[in-house]
């Protein structure tokens, strides 16, 4: 999004140099019809077009998991216990004790993941239908899940010591499922500046906390001699200003400066950005994901991300013979530059079929495991989950589900019943959903959803009179969003002369089940009686079958 400001110590000249361009461009001779991507939005929107894995896949599963989940306070706790008057700052006061002393830090030694089996999570993804895998690597706490080259603070050093990533890759590929790392980590460098914030007001007002004073020198003889908290808490870069003695006052202070999402690379501070660069360079050879995500607007870190963007391509191609497979979604993108990438629309969707792949992401519940929304059953149900994936798959896009974890690698009960919904599901109707493409309208209904991030749920639920189409080989699926009341499914852009579907209706079936149904077609709309068998079911999917429909 601020491409070519970096900073002045950070040319692109620099970085490209830092490349492993020898190997792209050896792919790239070979294969002449294809060149070698160049860091720069006209190569990368004129040369990408999303893989048919991505486009065929539709439902992915998504474990975003760090030290942030220790607390099971709910997301962005590594920021929010640095604040003040913020409910997570209360937690960790209670029952950790004062920022001052026992930092975010020390979450990172305290997360074990001694009972995590990716196996059985991942056989469990795949029976809920997910057809690829996506890993947190790094999150807005700047802690690298995987072995890092260029950063000690990892998990392999710390914590679970053992290569998250590159465990739950093997464990992914092994089932078939296409893999992806998420990369939130170009936003520590503002993000984090909290922990070097202090209490406005009360006992230790004016004190500030642990990323403040910790040094190198201070791990003498503890459980992180020989690292730099410095390198974990980003250093010193936005650090609110001694003298704020009221709450509120500093809480609004750090909301307008550090707290401020779309900003450019630190300027002052090149050194944050070429390692990023480094480690995601790193993460991206390491372990050759099809699909690298961008917690971003745009590009991250200016220059780095486009440089990092054209490493993936080009990786991609020598990885797989010449052939592009590479998924890069970032959000926010404006014009042609969405075709550089797959966009991505946080918890959001879109109001109609748009002409390029794209991808909404969202979660059960919070981002980072929270004890209460499992309390209080506050999961999105399997119905809700299968609401969003129909109405974002007629629509030419996919749905990412992060389904978070508890700090010891465990799901909870209210968890497991969304994907065991989910499951049961996708073994009769996934046909409806996998390796389809959008119809010539995406559905129909009362129920309106708007397009945009943050938008996901529509003001209303939807209902049986919502349909959603989708098509797969010489099929149409008509997606019924819920049991019709008098068992009669009744598909209004499949009447009799529809300017949607002018021509005959030779059969339909229920998708996954032999047999055709009972049907009659008129002016007002094709009906179906669909079986009793199905009543209850979050969508009833058909497959309708005649000539000039799919």
């Amino acid at each position: 999004m601020h491409a070519g400001k970096t900073g002045a110590a950070l040319t692109r000249r620099s970085l490209l140099q830092a490349t492993a361009a020898a190997g792209a461009l050896a792919s790239a001779r070979v294969h002449a019809a294809a060149p070698a991507f160049t860091p720069d939005w006209e190569s990368l929107i004129g040369g990408y077009r999303a893989p048919d894995w991505f486009r065929d896949a539709k439902f992915g599963i998504w474990a975003h998991w760090t030290a942030q989940c220790v607390p099971e306070a709910g997301d962005w706790y590594a920021r929010n216990m640095y604040l003040q008057g913020h409910a997570q700052y209360a937690h960790h006061l209670k029952t950790y004790g004062h920022p001052t002393q026992v930092g975010f830090m020390e979450m990172n030694h305290r997360w074990r993941a001694e009972n995590w089996d990716p196996g059985a999570l991942l056989d469990l993804y795949v029976r809920a239908g997910a057809k690829y895998f996506v890993a947190l690597a790094n999150h807005h706490d700047n802690f690298d899940n995987y072995e890092s080259k260029y950063h000690g603070w990892n998990s392999t050093r710390i914590g679970p010591r053992r290569d998250l990533v590159g465990l739950w890759a093997e464990a992914a590929r092994r089932r078939g499922l296409r893999f992806g790392v998420s990369n939130h980590s170009g936003n520590a460098w503002h993000w984090f500046q909290t922990a070097y914030g202090y209490d406005a007001q009360g006992p230790l007002a004016g004190q500030r906390y642990d990323a403040f004073r910790l040094t190198v020198a201070d791990g003498k003889g503890t459980w992180w001699e020989g690292l730099d908290p410095q390198d974990l808490y980003t250093g010193r870069n936005m650090v609110i200003p001694d003298g704020f003695t009221d709450v509120k006052a500093a809480a609004e202070w750090h909301a307008a400066n550090d707290g401020v999402w779309h900003v450019p690379p630190p300027a002052h501070n090149p050194a944050f950005t070429r390692r990023w660069f480094l480690r995601c360079r790193d993460l991206i050879d390491r372990y050759r994901p099809d699909l690298l995500y961008f917690d971003n607007d745009g590009l991250p870190l200016g220059q780095a991300g486009m440089d990092i963007a054209a490493h993936f391509y080009n990786a991609s191609r020598a990885w797989h013979g010449g052939q592009l497979e590479a998924v890069l979604n970032t959000k926010g993108l404006q014009g042609d530059r969405r075709l550089a990438v797959v966009e991505d629309v946080e918890r959001g969707s879109r109001d109609d079929i748009q002409p390029h792949p794209w991808q909404t992401d969202t979660c059960i519940g919070d981002w980072h495991y929270s004890r209460s929304v499992f309390e209080n059953h506050q999961y999105k149900s399997a119905a809700t989950v299968l609401h969003i994936l129909c109405d974002v798959v007629s629509k030419n896009g996919n749905l990412l589900l992060s389904v978070p974890l508890k700090a010891d690698g465990t799901i909870d009960s209210d968890e497991r019943q969304t994907l065991e919904g989910l499951a049961a599901w996708m073994a009769r109707h996934g046909e409806a959903i996998h390796g389809t493409r959008p119809w010539r309208r995406f559905g129909e209904g009362p129920t309106v959803v708007k397009g945009g991030a943050m938008s996901e749920q529509p003001a209303t639920p939807f209902t049986a009179q919502d349909i959603r189409f989708t098509t797969r080989g010489d099929a149409l699926h008509a997606i019924g969003l819920g049991w019709p009341q008098d068992g009669v499914m009744r598909v209004q852009s499949l009447a009799q002369d529809s300017a949607f579907a002018p021509g005959s209706i030779d059969r339909v079936e229920v998708v996954g089940a032999a047999g055709s149904l009972p049907f009659q077609r008129t002016r007002q709309g094709l009906e179906v009686r669909v079986p009793e068998g199905l009543a209850g079911s979050p969508a009833i999917a058909l497959k309708v079958f005649g000539r000039g429909l799919a």
